[in-house]
């Protein structure tokens, strides 16, 4: 798919909501990326403990695992804006421009709402984790924040994905 033809929030409309939908996005890959820095620095300091018998930094699995469901979930506004995601047109390069809008923007809304799903069953999650006081098991840190911050994000998410099928539709008007 050309450069052009990508439909990326920042290029497709110059309304302010839409902008500040883009520029949160991007923030928060910057931020996924530098937690991913993190996170390696990290690891690669246990290893290196480990390595000449030291011991590891405790509980450095925790923080990946924790720091990973992040990661991920800040990632994911920015591919949805930049359709980074998979998609399958092989058949559709031959329909209309128009036609092809408007079923990209039936499958945003899908996935806006499976993201909003998700959204809702971590928060469900965050709050369980929160009532019940779950922790984790080296370092006994709270899982309840990372839960819902995840949760945050997929929220985000799916308001990404709900603006991209506003701009594919207005695109291919």
């Amino acid at each position: 798919m050309s450069e052009s033809s990508r439909g990326t929030l920042d290029r497709a409309t110059s309304e302010t909501g839409v902008r500040l939908l883009d520029r949160l996005a991007r923030l928060l890959a910057l931020l996924g990326g530098a937690l991913a820095v993190c996170l390696a620095l990290l690891v690669s300091t246990s290893i290196t403990l480990r390595a000449f018998g030291l011991g590891g930094v405790r509980g450095d699995f925790e923080f990946v695992q924790m720091g990973v469901a992040l990661i991920v979930f800040a990632f994911m506004p920015w591919c949805q804006a930049r359709r980074g995601n998979v998609m399958v047109d092989s058949f559709t390069t031959k329909l209309p421009k128009r036609f092809q809008a408007v079923l990209d923007a039936l499958w945003e809304v899908v996935f806006a709402a499976m993201m909003a799903l998700i959204a809702w069953r971590l928060g469900a999650g965050a709050m369980d984790a929160a009532k019940s006081a779950t922790t984790t098991m080296v370092l006994l840190l709270p899982i309840a924040p990372a839960i819902a911050a995840c949760a945050a994000l997929a929220g985000f998410t799916a308001l990404v994905a709900l603006a991209m099928a506003v701009v594919r539709l207005r695109g291919s008007a």
